[in-house]
């Protein structure tokens, strides 16, 4: 079998078994589940708490947000805004409460949800730069972001652990 057919199978295997629904059916319940976790964090351990030199939670928290937001709307529009200027909005961000953050992470989820139709199918394929840095596939991009909050989100569970508290199960999403 020669490689552009194993390459054309490949994606045809691609097509047909995750759709656009499903993969934000994917996101949405890690980001669920990352939500819980960041329920369960005493206010002051959300916030203060590391181990081995890691940020606390809080933070992680607060990464996922800021790469997925405008993440989302370069995917959408194709114009990506640059790492200094992702950097910049952070700096200028209020104090967070657990609340708050609970709160924006909910604005998020829901922007999510209401603007991934406007994600054309073949967009999903199409390369780009992200954030001016990164090239590669819109669903990479993706991906990339949930992996990253499973990566992350399993340090919260060793935090929380660490704390005495029982995290959620990780395959109730």
């Amino acid at each position: 079998m020669s490689t552009a057919t194993m390459q054309r199978n490949k994606e045809n295997f691609l097509d047909t078994t995750v759709s656009s629904s499903d993969l934000l059916e994917h996101w949405q319940g890690h980001r669920r589940l990352t939500r819980r976790v960041i329920e369960l964090f005493p206010e002051d351990k959300l916030f203060n708490y590391s181990i081995g030199g890691m940020r606390p939670f809080a933070e992680m928290a607060l990464e996922f947000i800021g790469m997925a937001e405008p993440g989302l709307d370069g995917v959408i529009s194709g114009e990506w805004p640059s790492i200094d200027q992702i950097q910049h909005r952070k700096e200028k961000k209020p104090s967070f409460t657990k609340a708050t953050l609970l709160d924006r992470w909910d604005e998020v989820t829901q922007k999510i949800e209401i603007e991934w139709p406007k994600i054309s199918a073949e967009r999903f394929r199409e390369r780009d730069v992200a954030f001016g840095m990164w090239e590669g596939t819109i669903y990479g991009f993706i991906l990339y972001w949930i992996d990253n909050e499973i990566h992350h989100r399993g340090q919260g569970y060793v935090y929380l652990r660490s704390l005495g508290i029982e995290p959620p199960p990780f395959w109730e999403r």
